[in-house]
């Protein structure tokens, strides 16, 4: 598992550095396994500096070459020969110096080298977007702000982000550290036992509120012990279009590829909280029915990837009135997903039973994020915070309304687990004793509950 130093410091405020960070961690059953540097530009744009296009003159061996002195904040001016129709005297332009390496948009590394050019000295290259890897754009150099400073470097102007990613070896007991906000708690309740206390910060909902009620959808679980809760609200008049860069720069760091806001915000809070969600283009369920159930064997399903499907009679659906959409908890389905022309969408947020998520997964050869979550049981109890908060984010990136109040179906409230925990079975665990207040305190700190308290030990809910 992937977790993002940044990312992670968006819950608890640290200033250790990475190492000293990932040796807590470890000695708290969160073995990192790892540290990955990462930058949101290959490269970081190291070497790439603020050119003033002093001069720009015809080159005399080349009709569509220029020759171009710029002034790149040096002891004097280079020379260097460019091919872009846009270059003019007087642009501020992006400029690789000598020694600079780029990346083509296959990761291929290539250095900038002193060369000559029909005959011309070149010094350098004047870069359009795609060289640097900024867009993809190859009709001309990149003009910059006239009032840059030549020399100025160009990792200031379009800040690029850098982090580093914890590669967690997670161990399928510690369903609750699978996200960013589980793996901030336990570092908090390590930090605690140093005497260091730190706030958990936690995403708020209060401003959920239902804008209208337009888009109602009729929500049906046909057998709640394979879903025993499922939430789920709709959203219109949004606009789906490429994600901001702070989002796709979180989803890029480990290693997901952004797709569109409206996905990149569910991903987000995959890995934010530990919630798998889903969202199906509402224009394209059937009946305005969302039912959950199995179906016959044979039957065929065509999943996100293009690739067609033969169900079990076991393995769960979301299905609308007339087709199913999406293999629960673990995959999509490729004709209700969000694409560019989506305005509306019915969110859904679930608790899957865990065994039935695993045997569909492995009958299918499928391992996503999701099932990776739901097999190993996630908490009931945030399946509607996730919803709002997500529903919440949704807004804010792509605009729009909450047009209907959250189906919750939860026939069945799942009791806490109670276990009585005696100090000497702990003392025997540990090899040494701890004081019961330390144990406690360690307890409370991972929002474990202490219903009572006896000279044996703690009667704890969870």
């Amino acid at each position: 598992m992937q977790i993002s130093y940044n990312w992670l410091k968006q819950f608890i405020k640290l200033d250790w550095d990475s190492k000293k960070t990932a040796e807590l961690l470890t000695d708290l059953g969160l073995e990192v396994e790892g540290i990955t540097s990462f930058e949101s530009l290959k490269g970081g744009l190291e070497g790439v500096v603020v050119g003033h296009v002093l001069s720009c003159e015809k080159h005399p061996n080349a009709d569509k070459l220029k020759l171009t002195i710029v002034d790149i904040g040096a002891t004097s001016p280079v020379q260097i020969v460019c091919g872009a129709p846009n270059v003019k005297e007087g642009q501020k332009v992006p400029v690789a110096t000598i020694g600079t390496t780029l990346y083509t948009p296959e990761g291929e590394a290539w250095v900038i080298k002193k060369g000559k050019i029909r005959g011309e000295e070149s010094h350098g290259m004047i870069c359009a977007e795609d060289e640097l890897g900024l867009g993809s754009g190859h009709d001309g150099i990149l003009v910059l702000d006239e009032n840059l400073r030549p020399g100025t470097a160009c990792s200031e102007i379009f800040a690029i982000e850098r982090d580093e990613v914890f590669e967690i070896g997670l161990t399928p007991n510690r369903a609750d550290a699978m996200s960013h906000f589980g793996v901030a708690r336990d570092l908090k309740a390590g930090l605690k036992q140093k005497e260091i206390n730190k706030e958990l910060i936690t995403p708020s909902v209060s401003n959920f509120n239902v804008d209208n009620r337009s888009l109602k959808l009729q929500v049906e679980v046909e057998d709640s012990k394979l879903a025993p809760r499922y939430c789920g609200v709709t959203l219109s008049n949004l606009i789906v279009q490429p994600s901001p860069d702070w989002l796709k720069n979180r989803l890029k760091a480990i290693g997901l590829k952004p797709k569109n806001n409206v996905v990149d915000a569910t991903n987000y809070v995959l890995h934010e909280l530990g919630q798998p969600l889903h969202a199906f283009d509402a224009d394209r369920i059937y009946g305005k029915s969302i039912i959950v159930k199995t179906l016959p064997s044979g039957t065929k399903f065509m999943t996100l990837d293009g690739e067609e499907r033969e169900l079990h009679e076991e393995d769960l659906m979301i299905c609308d009135a007339e087709k199913p959409m999406c293999i629960a908890g673990i995959f999509g389905g490729i004709n209700t997903g969000v694409t560019e022309k989506t305005t509306s969408i019915f969110l859904e947020s679930a608790y899957f039973d865990p065994v039935s998520i695993r045997k569909t997964a492995k009958r299918h050869g499928m391992n996503t994020d999701a099932s990776f979550r739901f097999e190993r049981g996630i908490d009931i109890e945030n399946v509607e915070y996730a919803l709002k908060r997500a529903a919440l984010l949704i807004k804010e990136l792509a605009g729009g309304e909450i047009t209907s109040d959250i189906v919750d179906l939860y026939p069945k409230r799942l009791a806490e687990h109670e276990v009585f925990l005696t100090f000497r079975k702990t003392y025997s665990l540990l090899g040494q004793e701890i004081p019961p207040d330390t144990i406690k305190s360690i307890l409370v700190s991972l929002d474990i509950k202490v219903k009572s308290v006896t000279e044996a030990g703690l009667g704890l809910s969870i």
